[in-house]
């Protein structure tokens, strides 16, 4: 495995907030890149990150770590799916909860895919979160879908959770953490 500092590939400054005390955690230093996501179309995000990694490795000839996300609602048809930053920009938190006026099954769940390539190793890493739609937004944490999603096991959005809750449980955390603990066991045992 490379001894480059990983690159994370991401324009977010809210992800990298969320991310930069997981990687301090497991001591693995990165750096980032102005380099935009390359994205296929799939309904997979597995697929979406995979595709993602090997690009971004291609391209800039270091070893990659990225993520894509999406949000399933059923009662929606699992729309928005991989699409959510679409239909995020589209539609919004107020045209989700439009969607599902009147609509008594409100479970949704996100699902992160992180890509992770340094030429030797392409991998993906899942990390999940089930819960429900809320009735109306609430909350001025976070971004994106986190002022309507209530976590499984909360009654608050992860927009009303502090930054240390949502960090502890968010499907991007588990997803995260799953790719740093390979990484990690990597590089101790080459």
């Amino acid at each position: 495995m490379s001894k480059d500092r990983i690159v994370l590939v991401t324009q977010n400054k809210y992800k990298l907030v969320e991310l930069t005390p997981l990687f301090e955690e497991y001591s693995l230093p990165f750096e980032t890149t102005d380099l935009e996501k390359f994205e296929i179309r799939s309904h997979n995000v597995e697929e979406i990150a995979l595709a993602a990694a090997k690009h971004a490795y291609t391209t800039l000839g270091k070893p990659v770590v990225l993520d894509d996300t999406g949000f399933f609602i059923p009662a929606l048809k699992d729309f928005p799916g991989a699409y959510a930053a679409f239909a995020l920009k589209s539609i919004g938190c107020r045209g989700i909860l439009k969607l599902l006026e009147g609509v008594q099954d409100r479970a949704a769940r996100f699902v992160t895919a992180v890509g992770f390539c340094d030429g030797e190793h392409l991998k993906t890493f899942v990390g999940e979160m089930h819960g429900k739609i809320s009735k109306s937004q609430s909350g001025d944490e976070g971004f994106g879908y986190d002022p309507i999603f209530i976590p499984e096991n909360f009654t608050k959005t992860y927009a009303e959770l502090t930054f240390v809750e949502k960090i502890g449980i968010s499907h991007r955390s588990r997803a995260f953490r799953a790719f740093l603990e390979w990484h990690t066991s990597i590089l101790d045992n080459p």
